[in-house]
């Protein structure tokens, strides 16, 4: 009995810490897809692919199969074609936002299969790799092997996370964003743009899936459908956070990172995809409104 527990204490936390590290990544696309929702009502379905032509991008554009550039350099021209793409994408549903956000949210399904077969085209179907410019260590605190790819991760997600915080809560911009996903028509009674601060939601999400896709890239292969399939899980952090909590994206990406380094290394990896459809089926009925939304009571 001793020697099982102890099995699987040396398994859990370093399972428990890589799923916070993965989790973090999950957080970064479920932010995207919670601003976009916040303030257009719209669950954008383009997401992943959007970010996995981004990824592609900075593969071609370092590759010398588009440019030969350096490796920041091709970061900074993938996230203006993205920004560039979300701009469009936009403006191309805002129409459709003002009838039928179930409309809208077809729409994005139908920008991501372009997306993904632009992606095709210019850069085929061949399994590539991107490596991340990491410092390439690792050393050992409590048990726990730790990368330089790990605070990479971490470091950039808390920054990222943090500088999008700061933007919301103290800049006008911001406090715009706060309010029009309060109430968007008082907000714009009230004189505030709301096509600008829709188009803040799209370009920051679409720079949030960026940042994810490039990496969670090195830990896999890059496909045009690698970077959309963590986009599903990105999904499953927005619905466990609930899509009106950023808050709540947080902790449903680490919780989902956890839960699925769990499940695939002690059930099944097979099965991943079943168990993180099951966790979102008891998420939306257990907190139908995210983990961090007030219990309310009735009276009798």
């Amino acid at each position: 009995m001793n020697a099982v527990l102890d099995s699987l204490a040396f398994d859990l936390f370093p399972l428990v810490w890589s799923g916070i590290v993965t989790g973090c990544l999950y957080a970064l696309g479920a932010l995207g897809l919670v601003m976009i929702f916040k303030c257009s009502r719209v669950v954008n379905f383009s997401h992943g692919n959007v970010a996995g032509f981004a990824a592609f991008l900075v593969y071609g554009f370092t590759s010398g199969l588009l440019l030969a550039v350096s490796w920041g350099v091709a970061v900074l021209l993938a996230a203006v074609f993205i920004v560039a793409i979300a701009f469009l994408t936009y403006a191309l549903i805002s129409p459709l936002i003002q009838t039928s956000d179930l409309t809208a949210t077809i729409a994005t399904l139908g920008v991501g299969l372009i997306v993904q077969g632009a992606t095709l085209l210019l850069f085929g179907a061949d399994i590539v790799s991107l490596d991340l410019p990491v410092p390439r260590f690792a050393t050992s605190v409590l048990g726990l092997r730790i990368t330089g790819y790990d605070l990479t991760v971490l470091s950039v997600a808390v920054v990222t996370i943090g500088a999008l915080f700061l933007v919301i809560d103290f800049t006008k911009l911001g406090i715009a964003f706060r309010a029009i996903s309060s109430n968007a028509f008082a907000a714009e009674v009230c004189g505030l743009n709301l096509a600008r601060v829709q188009v803040f939601a799209w370009s920051v999400a679409a720079g949030l899936g960026v940042i994810g896709a490039l990496l969670i890239v090195p830990t896999t292969f890059l496909s045009a459908t690698t970077v959309a399939a963590f986009m599903l899980q990105a999904f499953a952090a927005a619905v466990i956070g609930g899509f009106a909590s950023l808050p709540g994206s947080l902790i449903g990406g680490i919780l989902i990172g956890i839960l699925m380094n769990l499940f695939t290394f002690y059930v099944s990896p097979e099965y991943a995809s079943t168990f993180l459809l099951v966790v979102i089926l008891a998420a939306l009925n257990v907190f139908p409104n995210g983990i961090l939304a007030p219990v309310r009571g009735s009276r009798v």
